[in-house]
């Protein structure tokens, strides 16, 4: 079963962008977020992962906020991309290779995932490295 092209580009304003859902969905809560947080994993979170799940923990690494507003997320249709890249503390530490991101509620800690995806290619870590998502499509609802 597929969602109508309408209904994507909506879900994915109300997640990335605070829209509401005209008579589905608001963004009303009592303390709705301002912010989403992207992260780094070495292997795939997968379905019933949380944040913390395979994350990256490289010495300089911090999850980065991203607004839901334009300013931070551009929903066209059924995409989504980030409005600018987004480039995380530089390597200073560690070992390992960033293989997926992913989109969740929480600055730190085992949080809501909300989407998760592969990095294309993959990041090798090393002396120098400054891990950076660009702008192209992160997400696709179809």
């Amino acid at each position: 079963m597929s969602k109508s092209d309408v209904f994507e580009t909506d879900f994915l304003s109300l997640i990335f962008n605070a829209i509401p859902m005209a008579n589905i969905a608001d963004n009303a809560a009592t303390a709705p977020l301002t912010n989403l947080y992207l992260s780094l994993h070495t292997a795939d979170p997968g379905e019933a992962g949380t944040q913390a799940t395979s994350e990256t923990t490289y010495t300089g690494y911090a999850r980065l906020a991203i607004a839901r507003t334009g300013g931070g997320w551009v929903v066209s249709g059924n995409t989504v991309a980030l409005a600018a890249n987004a480039d995380f503390g530089e390597w200073t530490a560690g070992v390992g290779t960033l293989t997926h991101f992913g989109i969740g509620t929480a600055a730190s800690g085992a949080g809501k995932l909300l989407f998760s995806g592969t990095i294309t290619p993959n990041i090798v870590l090393g002396a120098g490295v400054i891990p950076r998502i660009s702008t192209a499509p992160l997400i696709t609802e179809d």
